[in-house]
């Protein structure tokens, strides 16, 4: 009975996010200061508080702040795994080290696994809140579906940007399987990113 659950798991659910081109998409969203047009063929000199490294293209907003931009480096990648039996099961990947631990309901079946990495871009030494969502759904091309929650980052404390106006982190969630259904899964995860 259990090698029949084993074998029923893995043609049943094989709930997989594989790496480089199929992984969770993640949809950067970034809230900045409103912009304000520059005038006509005027660009600010570099060097200068509006010359936004000195990209003559980039409005400076009323503050000074420079718009905040979000660039994903990768989404998070579960590998392969199968669920025991027919009960629902889950696995997390952890944001630090992009390890998988697996739940009691689940067997990892392999493939590769890695955190999601991003990069947040804006003016030098601010604060920042990134918000993730609380869940998101992913969905198979057969229509099963498969739930990711628990989004965490591996930022201790208040997220600053550096002196260059960058912050890197990483990120991970946990996947749960919804109603025994396995499938190759995708979805897109929204990260909000605003000045604290």
């Amino acid at each position: 009975m259990a090698s029949l659950g084993l074998a029923l798991a893995a043609a049943l659910a094989a709930a997989s996010a594989p790496a480089a081109r199929s992984e969770p998409s993640v949809a950067p969203v970034a809230k900045a200061p409103a912009k304000s047009p520059a005038p006509a063929g005027s660009a600010a000199a570099p060097g200068s508080p509006n010359s936004c490294c000195d990209d003559p293209f980039v409005t400076i907003g009323p503050n000074g702040d420079r718009p905040l931009s979000i660039t994903v480096e990768s989404g998070i990648s579960v590998g392969r795994l199968g669920l025991k039996g027919r009960e629902d099961g889950n696995a997390e990947i952890d944001p630090q080290t992009g390890t998988k631990q697996v739940g009691s309901g689940m067997v990892d079946l392999g493939g590769l696994s890695f955190q999601g990495k991003a990069t947040i871009t804006g003016h030098p030494l601010r604060p920042v809140r990134i918000e993730l969502p609380q869940t998101v759904t992913l969905y198979s091309p057969t229509g099963a579906e498969a739930e990711l929650s628990d989004f965490r980052t591996d930022l201790a404390g208040v997220a600053m940007l550096d002196a260059n106006g960058q912050l890197q982190f990483n990120f991970g969630a946990t996947i749960t399987s919804k109603n025994g259904q396995g499938g190759n899964f995708r979805g897109r995860i929204p990260i909000r990113v605003e000045y604290y």
